[in-house]
């Protein structure tokens, strides 16, 4: 399950995705945008900039950008840095592999077996889904309702 952590940690980027480019915003703006705590955004920024996926800029007109274009930055790549592996168990995972203990042969296993057929759905769409995709799916969203409400 999408933890919360990761959930805020994408709404951000997204946010950040937005922005004109050499812009900035600060956390207190992406905070009141997002409905985000502001200490809790705070500690999600400084781990995702740790990770690189942003920079912070100090000083007067500071604030965070992305570190790079929203079109390198995959979705199950920031999830795996938030949230950890994508698997739903230990011994599904490519990154956090664990053997389970009451498993004699995981290669007869039913329930690792389909652990990782959803492992791979989860990550098919997880590493193909960039955030500028994703903040395409709510514009074309928008788009969607402002053409129906256009026709009533």
């Amino acid at each position: 399950m999408l933890s919360m952590k990761g959930k805020y940690g994408l709404k951000a980027l997204c946010h950040l995705a937005g922005l004109p480019e050499g812009a900035v915003a600060q956390s207190v703006e992406i905070a009141e945008a997002q409905a985000i705590s502001k200490k809790f955004l705070d500690a999600i920024l400084a781990d995702l900039r740790h990770s690189g996926f942003v920079v912070a800029r100090k000083g007067r007109g500071g604030g965070y950008c992305l570190s790079r274009s929203p079109d390198s930055i995959m979705v199950g790549h920031v999830l795996r840095v938030l949230d950890g592996p994508l698997a739903p168990i230990l011994c599904a995972s490519r990154t956090a592999y664990s053997r389970c203990q009451d498993c004699p042969d995981e290669n007869a296993c039913a329930v690792r077996l389909t652990m990782l057929e959803v492992r791979e759905a989860i990550a098919a769409v997880l590493d193909n889904k960039s955030l500028s995709a994703m903040r395409r799916m709510v514009e074309d969203e928008k788009s969607d309702i402002d053409r129906v409400l256009a026709m009533s």
